[in-house]
């Protein structure tokens, strides 16, 4: 190989090698001037052919030594880029758990808000429950007094109709009145119904038959179902013979059509009607 060719391989050789491959070769020159001996020259030629090829593997080695180390820094280059974006990635992860913890906060302090408002609340059905309570104690007496004002309301019907039942009855039944009251039904068990107007009487054939009446201001529909139940309830202590009248100062147009619908067999009577009936026949 010549001189020229193996200075060039030895420029692309690491530094420090290059200096002692220089000094070679300048020894060769040396050797060269001094007219080394033919065989000696050859063993020289031998020494610098089998340098070269060293050389070259030399030049090759560092090609790929370079190589790998710009493969090293791609790679450092990488892992530095990796590494900033976990740490971009680490912020925002940071800010995020800041995020939720703010949130976190406000989320308690909700559920706080709605505790309190939850014993507010309780504390409002309590205290509506004791005015509910008072309610129904009011309620109750008021019902107490209109249950008194409605019997007084009755007695007073009852009262001031009773001098005229016989000649109502005579008049539109035909019946003779033995006696009229106001009285209580008792039965086996115990219990027993009040009967507001009950008048025994005889028919035109000497038969028993009772006048069983009720008495309201304006009966409604419930007081009709309730006469009726009683009606039942009398007619095992009394028997069949009942002439039952419902007697109110005015009655619905609904209460009448049920009535008359539904319990053919109860005769709705008017107070004035009784009345009128008494004075035309003193």
């Amino acid at each position: 190989m010549p001189v020229i060719e193996l200075v060039k391989m030895i420029d692309m050789v690491d530094p420090s090698l290059r200096a002692v491959l220089l000094g070679i070769l300048e020894e060769m020159e040396r050797q060269q001037r001094e007219n080394v001996t033919k065989r000696e020259f050859n063993e020289l030629k031998e020494v610098v052919r089998d340098l070269g090829h060293s050389v070259n593997d030399l030049a090759e080695a560092q090609k790929r030594t370079e190589q790998r180390v710009e493969e090293l820094a791609e790679a450092q280059n990488r892992t530095e880029r990796r590494v900033e974006e976990l740490a971009e990635a680490q912020k925002r992860t940071e800010q995020r758990v800041e995020e939720l913890a703010e949130a976190q906060k406000r989320t308690e302090h909700l559920i706080e808000e709605l505790a309190e408002a939850q014993n507010r609340t309780e504390r409002r059905v309590e205290e509506l429950a004791v005015a509910q309570t008072k309610t129904e104690k009011e309620i109750a007496k008021i019902y107490q007094q209109i249950g008194g004002l409605s019997n007084a309301v009755g007695y007073g019907i009852e009262d001031d109709l009773m001098p005229h039942m016989d000649a109502y009855a005579e008049k539109v039944f035909g019946v003779h009145v033995l006696n009229v009251d106001r009285t209580n039904i008792e039965y086996a068990d115990g219990r027993y119904d009040e009967i507001n107007i009950l008048a025994p009487a005889t028919d035109k054939n000497g038969q028993q038959v009772y006048i069983v009446a009720e008495c309201k201001a304006q009966p409604g529909k419930k007081d009709i179902d309730r006469f009726v139940a009683l009606l039942t309830r009398v007619s095992s202590k009394l028997g069949e013979n009942l002439i039952p009248l419902f007697i109110g100062y005015s009655f619905m147009p609904e209460v009448e059509r049920y009535a008359a619908s539904k319990y053919p067999q109860i005769k709705l009577v008017k107070t004035y009607q009784i009345k009128m009936a008494g004075r035309r026949n003193p």
